[in-house]
């Protein structure tokens, strides 16, 4: 078992602006009770979206005009506050597979990364000509290039920074540690074998 490399990634994008967006906004604290993951998804940034009765409050995420958007433009810090793994779950589990920023919180970036969804950075002016592209034509295709480092949209490039370690790991298909964990059985066996352990079953 291995998992995929991620050389590049498209889809049509959304902007949720915001600086600071913790884990609590991502995915409420009462959520976090779910038997599967999967639950997560419709949960997503559910207080800034629906009002106590389950009515909306038109949040970007909820406009027709970004149904189906799969690459998440954001701010400053995203993903700060709790470490709580079920913020990229419910992201993932909405069907986002990237996010765009200008920083993110350390280990929402790490439970991201372990998930197969980059955590791209890009500057505010670019971010800013991006989020503006999308928000005037939804139906624009972002590509997220891992290998060169760059985002393509409306014919415009623009340049993005990933952690060397990161990258590699996308290009490699390292990023899953249980993918790389059972990549490696047959040596794991090996080992144990010769110290004296009997073979996983």
């Amino acid at each position: 078992m291995s998992g995929t490399p991620i050389e590049k990634m498209s889809g049509r994008g959304v902007y949720v602006a915001g600086n600071d967006i913790d884990t609590d906004r991502i995915i409420p604290a009462r959520y976090l009770t779910c038997v599967t993951f999967d639950e997560l998804g419709p949960a997503l940034f559910y207080d800034v979206r629906f009002n106590e009765d389950g009515s909306s409050k038109d949040h970007i995420l909820d406009d027709p005009r970004h149904a189906g958007a799969e690459i998440l433009i954001s701010d400053d810090n995203f993903g700060c506050g709790s470490s709580r793994e079920h913020a990229p779950q419910a992201i993932l589990r909405f069907g986002l597979k990237a996010v765009i920023a200008d920083s993110f919180a350390e280990i929402f970036h790490g439970n991201c990364t372990t998930l197969g969804v980059p955590c791209v950075v890009m500057a505010f002016e670019e971010r800013k000509e991006l989020a503006e592209l999308v928000g005037a034509d939804p139906t624009l295709d972002i590509i997220i290039d891992l290998e060169h480092l760059q985002v393509i949209c409306a014919n415009k490039v623009f340049k993005i920074s990933v952690k060397d370690s990161v990258r590699e790991a996308f290009l490699n298909a390292t990023y899953d540690p249980l993918d790389t964990l059972l990549a490696g059985r047959d040596a794991i066996d090996a080992v144990a074998a010769r110290l004296g352990y009997s073979a996983i079953p």
